[in-house]
């Protein structure tokens, strides 16, 4: 409150910037911009992507900058690039305030390629063993690609409006670097849905290892079961005990019955191999 009444900020941007469920957005103050973003970063735990909001004050002389967690953020290379000197610190706060926004969205390229190697191993181990894991594994990123898509958006509005924006705390020199962000912003929703339609076809490729597996499974029963069958009518033939029954009293009668039997076997197995049935 004392920093928004140095600066002679409105109660309402005091008040939002201690809100954290704020919709990515621009909005003009006439002598302040107000920008809401949302940053991404990795996060140390598997299948889990690191999401805080970032709120920006972008003034004639001062950027201000509210953040969810202070535990982490991606703006070391700018902290870097100020304690350093050079040409960041030498320009405007426009210039500060770009330097910033392009570093949440290079951020967005960083989780990307995590995704994407994660993905990677999710296809392999899909090809491998269509297992649970797998599958748990798919859906978990799929929830990650939604969330990516949920912020990428936005944040493709936030860049036109920047780019756009008749004020004069942009600068005409600044207003190109901020198109360049919206086109990277392009690029990474190209990139989302890229993702989002690999692993769709990693679940089709799932479901039809299942498939293929169930009907190898269910031809190889199919095949025991069929074999069996004259197995059976001859066993169960002969098991009847009828008295006049002639075989029956016949010496070798159960070593023609088991002959019986093999050949059937061996008969109908090749059958199956030259229709390529197995």
């Amino acid at each position: 409150h004392a920093l928004g009444a140095r600066l002679n900020l409105h109660p309402l941007v005091v008040e939002d910037l201690y809100q954290t469920r704020e919709r990515p957005r621009v909005e003009s103050y006439g002598e302040y911009l107000f920008i809401v973003l949302r940053m991404l970063m990795n996060p140390t735990a598997e299948m889990t992507i690191a999401s805080e909001q970032v709120s920006l004050v972008l003034g004639a002389q001062f950027v201000v900058t509210a953040q969810q967690d202070v535990a982490g953020d991606v703006f070391e290379r700018v902290r870097e690039q100020l304690r350093n000197g050079g040409r960041l610190r030498e320009s405007g706060s426009d210039a500060l305030a770009y330097a910033l926004i392009d570093a949440i969205v290079d951020a967005h390229f960083t989780v990307l390629e995590r995704v994407d190697d994660e993905i990677d191993g999710v296809e392999d181990a899909i090809v491998r063993d269509p297992s649970p894991t797998a599958l748990r594994d798919l859906h978990a990123i799929k929830r990650e690609l939604a969330r990516l898509r949920s912020s990428i958006w936005p944040l493709r509005d936030v860049l036109t409006r920047l780019e756009r924006a008749e004020t004069p705390l942009i600068a005409p020199e600044t207003r190109v670097y901020f198109r360049d962000a919206y086109d990277h912003s392009v690029q990474l929703i190209e990139t989302v849905e890229t993702l989002r339609d690999i692993t769709s076809s990693l679940m089709d490729i799932y479901l039809s290892s299942i498939s293929n597996r169930l009907n190898q499974v269910m031809k190889v029963l199919t095949v025991i079961s069929t074999i069996f069958m004259p197995l059976t009518f001859v066993t169960g033939l002969y098991g009847m005990n009828f008295q006049h029954m002639p075989e029956l009293a016949w010496r070798y009668g159960y070593a023609m019955v088991w002959a019986v039997v093999l050949v059937l076997s061996g008969v109908m197995l090749a059958v199956f191999r030259w229709r390529r049935w197995i």
